[in-house]
């Protein structure tokens, strides 16, 4: 990984499109003079084609400071995500980014425009989780990962999701200037001042479909109410009245799943729901929903989800409707 030591002009490409979100990101974290708060001062250039305001995504539009030619001489350069992510990239901007030797981060879906440039060739890269797969035929040459915030590989960045290039932006900063520097800033935002870039996304769950088969069916609505019991996959079976080698098949067919799969993930699912809504201690959150210790809690949510109990706790506490 590379340092930057000098990391004091921040360019934004502007383009039709560009998602609002990922340039407010940007211009918050290096736009507003924190001086006070013992932030060194940056540069933010506004870089569109033609020096031309450019339509935003979903409202609004953005003036330019600056037109393509003042990319160069940036020591960080900024790509916001898309509201079209697959539109396609002009041969100049094309050329602005493969002709830079800045620093080059895309926000979300920005990481399409830095795989038309080939930037991505080679190098670790990363998108919103709902467009990984667009990445992978996007990009097939880069090494597009489902499970991070962001990718810092050799001078390239990119993000997953609005709040992962928030992440992504402070990482910057910390690797400029520091720390001190980068908590500063975070806490003016109001936010956590550092997430692990390997931290996995907070991918929204998929909704269960309930089986259709009447016997599974029952049985899945009885596990479901029983979670906290030491039920297991024998115990399913014998609801079901068919034998464990039967009911394994039809359960597969069924839901997608295998029935031991099945029962764990609805346990981590009901852990989160607790997490999110009650005040319970993570033992007793394991207790409730038949995890057992807190110990495997904290095995089993770091495996589904990337994170500790605590830490996701403090990141989906629903706050109280009280006072």
């Amino acid at each position: 990984m590379r340092y930057f030591p000098a990391m004091r002009v921040v360019g934004v490409l502007v383009l039709p499109g560009s998602r609002m979100f990922d340039i407010s990101v940007a211009t918050e974290v290096w736009g507003i003079d924190r001086s006070d708060s013992g932030v060194p001062e940056f540069e933010v250039r506004l870089c569109s084609p033609g020096k031309t305001a450019q339509p935003l995504s979903p409202v609004g539009r953005m003036p330019a400071t600056h037109g393509l030619a003042g990319l160069k001489g940036c020591d960080v350069v900024i790509v916001p995500g898309n509201g079209t992510p697959l539109a396609p990239a002009t041969p100049a901007v094309v050329r602005a980014l493969r002709s830079s030797e800045a620093t080059i981060a895309g926000l979300c879906s920005g990481s399409f425009l830095l795989a038309a440039a080939g930037l991505l060739d080679g190098r670790e890269a990363t998108t919103h989780w709902r467009l990984i797969d667009d990445l992978r035929q996007a990009a097939p040459k880069a090494k597009v990962r489902r499970d991070v915030l962001f990718t810092h590989d050799n001078g390239v960045l990119t993000s997953a999701g609005v709040l992962g290039g928030a992440d992504l932006c402070l990482h910057l900063v910390r690797q400029a200037h520091g720390a001190t520097v980068a908590a500063a800033i975070a806490r003016r935002m109001v936010m956590q001042p550092a997430r692990a870039g390997d931290q996995r996304q907070f991918v929204e769950p998929a909704m269960p479909t309930r089986p259709t088969r009447s016997g599974i069916a029952s049985t899945v609505d009885w596990a479901v109410s029983r979670l906290a019991d030491p039920i297991g996959v024998g115990d399913l079976a014998e609801h079901s009245g068919l034998s464990e080698r039967t009911f394994h098949r039809s359960f597969a067919a069924a839901t997608g799943s295998t029935p031991g799969r099945w029962l764990q993930r609805q346990r981590v699912l009901l852990a989160q729901r607790l997490l999110e809504t009650t005040d319970l201690s993570v033992e007793r959150v394991a207790e409730r929903s038949g995890l057992g210790t807190s110990a495997n809690l904290r095995r089993r949510l770091r495996a589904e989800v990337g994170v500790s109990p605590d830490s996701y706790r403090r990141t989906f506490r629903v706050p109280s409707q009280h006072g």
